[in-house]
Parts: structure tokens; C-alpha cells; sequence
């Protein structure tokens, strides 16, 4: 039976459907993911994914396109021609699975399920209600398991990714620790200047440190480098990103995709996490980790992409030493 997993959301979201993927995967002859844009780099990183599909919905991102952008009937038609015998629709837990499924069932997709709060009609054949409290991970396991696709014996239900390449001609020899200081919205990130100084601080630690970032993040992060850090950014696409968060002893960051990644190649991390969404639902999932930050803020489950209350508190009152000594005790506890 060919399957079609749907996760079209961020990078960090389709990391985190990684053990539901390979739960379908387990029972199907082919399993095809539908990702937008930012998700589908995640997805060509995941075990038992044959095929990606790359769509745009015009109901996810903070920028989606319209309708007419979208071409909903070309992708109707792409989805016909598929045959698939399954759907699973994966979502947040803000997010309503139907417009997908209206989308598949005009594809002709057999059978479809997904978690859904919103009474479906006749777009689902499977409607699963989550648990409260579920972290992502678990709930995509929970609704794959509803749909007939409980975990593989054997499988542990951790984020996991294909194996990463060799990194050290880029990190150099040595044990370091990662710092990446960009995210994915704004109220999620921790300033410059406190990257900065957590930075010096960890290599006055006696820590060698090694700076991360996407293609559009070269000046951030120059300015958290300075004179101290090896400086990764815009050099590393997401395959070569796990390799470098792989060997890392412990990973320092915002609830974003490379906080996720890290947990998917088993590496330690810190949180910086701003409680614009909880943390029992996006926390590092299924490695140790210190979750910095004041989940009690004004902020919290906001879902804002700004920070709404002046100063970000949330994460600002979070100091270097604060990071230096969550990244101390993490190394202890590895050793």
C-alpha cells in the first residue's frame, strides 16, 4: 500500500513526525510526504521517506499564498495520479487538519485520518482526539497508531535522521559546543548580545565553541563569533548540520528546527524557550536537556511571532552564565 504522510509546516514540525513516519513505514510498500517549502529539507532527512512532495498551502505560514498561487487543482491532480491507498494529516495542536483533507479526498486518497478538534463531516475516516499535555512527537505517534500504524517493534519513538556526513574539516578536531543564535520568529530568538556573551563566557569556561546559522544569517552570526567561536554561518545546509550537531558535546538554542535536529542525532541540549508555545508539547524531545526561560511570562501561549511585552523578559533575564552552567551540567551528566 502506498501512504502519503502531510506536514506542512516548519522544519522543526517535520523532524518532529519522524516516528510516524516510520511507524507508516513499517506497514507500507512506499511512503510520499507533502511538505511546504520550509518542512521539505526536514523531510528528505527522515528514514523510511520515499518521496517528497513540495506544496505551499495557503493555510499555513505566516506568509501563505492565495489560492490561485497555490494551484490546488494541480495538486489535486498530482495526488490522483499517486493511487495512494492511505493518508495520514499531521498537525499542531492549533491547527486544523480539514482544508488537507478536502484537498485529498478530491484527490481520491482512500482512507484518511488525522487529529482533529473540529467535527470533520466526511473528510475523515479516522478522527483522533489528543491527549492533553501530548508533546508533537508523541501526538503524531498517537494519531498514526489510530490510523493502524503503531510503532515497529523495536523502535524506540525518538526523532531520528538519515545518517549525517563527516563535519570535522569544518569544526576542526576537538570536543565544542554549538551556539545558534537565530530562530524561526523573532520572540523565540535570544538577543545578539546575550549570544554574544554567552559565547565568551562558555570559551573563558574553557569551552570551544562553535557558531551555527542559516544562509541569510552570516551577520548574526559574525557579531555571537567575535574572536572566539568558529563561525558556521551560511556554510552548512541541513544534511551538513546534522553532522556538526551530531559530535557537538551539547547544543545551545531557541525552540527551532536545529534545537530539534540536535535532538534527532542525540545530542544534548539548552533551550533558550520563549513560552509563546508550550514547552511540554515543543521541548527538545527524548535527550537530556536545561529549558532556560520564564514559562510563566506574559507571553506565554501567546503563538506570537513578535514578542508582545516590551524587553522580551522571557528570554533576556536568561544570562551567559546562566547558558555556562546548563551547558556544565549536561556535559557531567554525559560523561
Amino acid at each position: 500500500m502506498k501512504a502519503l504522510v502531510v506536514r506542512l509546516d516548519s522544519f522543526g514540525d517535520v523532524l518532529l513526525a519522524g516516528p510516524a513516519v516510520r511507524a507508516v513505514a513499517a506497514r507500507c510498500s512506499r511512503v510520499t510526504m507533502l511538505c511546504g517549502p520550509q518542512g521539505a529539507p526536514a523531510a528528505r532527512l527522515l528514514p523510511g521517506v520515499d518521496e517528497v512532495i513540495v506544496w505551499e498551502a495557503p493555510w499555513e505560514g505566516p506568509q501563505p499564498p492565495s489560492v490561485r498561487e497555490a494551484d490546488v487543482e494541480g495538486l489535486v491532480r498530482r495526488l490522483r495520479e499517486g493511487a495512494f491507498g492511505v493518508a495520514l494529516v499531521l498537525t499542531s495542536f492549533h491547527q486544523s487538519p480539514l482544508p488537507t483533507a478536502l484537498v485529498l479526498r478530491l484527490a481520491g486518497v482512500g482512507r484518511i485520518g488525522a487529529d482533529s478538534v473540529d467535527h470533520p463531516g466526511r473528510l475523515l475516516d479516522v478522527r483522533h482526539r489528543r491527549l492533553p499535555g501530548r508533546h508533537e512527537a508523541q501526538a503524531a505517534l498517537d494519531t498514526a497508531a489510530a490510523m493502524g500504524f503503531p510503532p515497529h517493534a523495536g523502535d524506540d519513538g525518538r526523532l531520528r535522521v538519515l545518517p549525517p556526513p563527516d563535519t570535522v574539516a569544518l569544526t576542526g578536531n576537538g570536543p565544542y559546543v554549538v551556539v545558534h543564535p537565530g530562530a524561526s520568529a523573532p520572540a523565540r530568538a535570544w538577543s545578539p548580545g546575550r549570544c554574544a556573551e554567552a559565547v565568551a563566557l562558555l570559551a573563558e569556561a574553557g569551552h570551544r565553541v562553535v557558531v551555527t546559522g542559516g544562509p541569510g544569517e552570516a551577520d548574526l552570526t559574525r557579531r555571537v563569533s567575535g574572536d572566539t567561536a568558529v563561525d558556521l554561518g551560511g556554510r552548512t545546509d541541513p544534511r551538513t548540520l546534522a553532522g556538526v550537531l551530531r559530535t557537538a558535546d551539547v547544543v545551545v538554542c531557541g525552540n527551532t528546527g536545529p534545537a530539534h535536529l540536535a535532538a534527532a542525532v542525540g545530542t544534548p541540549v539548552v533551550s533558550l524557550f520563549a513560552p509563546v508555545v508550550p514547552a511540554e508539547r515543543w521541548a527538545p524531545y527524548g535527550v537530556p536537556s536545561v529549558l532556560l526561560g520564564d514559562q510563566r511570562a506574559p507571553c506565554a501561549d501567546s503563538r506570537a511571532r513578535h514578542c508582545p511585552v516590551p524587553g522580551h523578559p522571557c528570554l533576556e533575564e536568561v544570562t551567559g552564565r546562566d547558558v555556562v552552567q546548563a551547558v556544565r551540567k549536561l556535559v557531567e551528566e554525559r560523561a
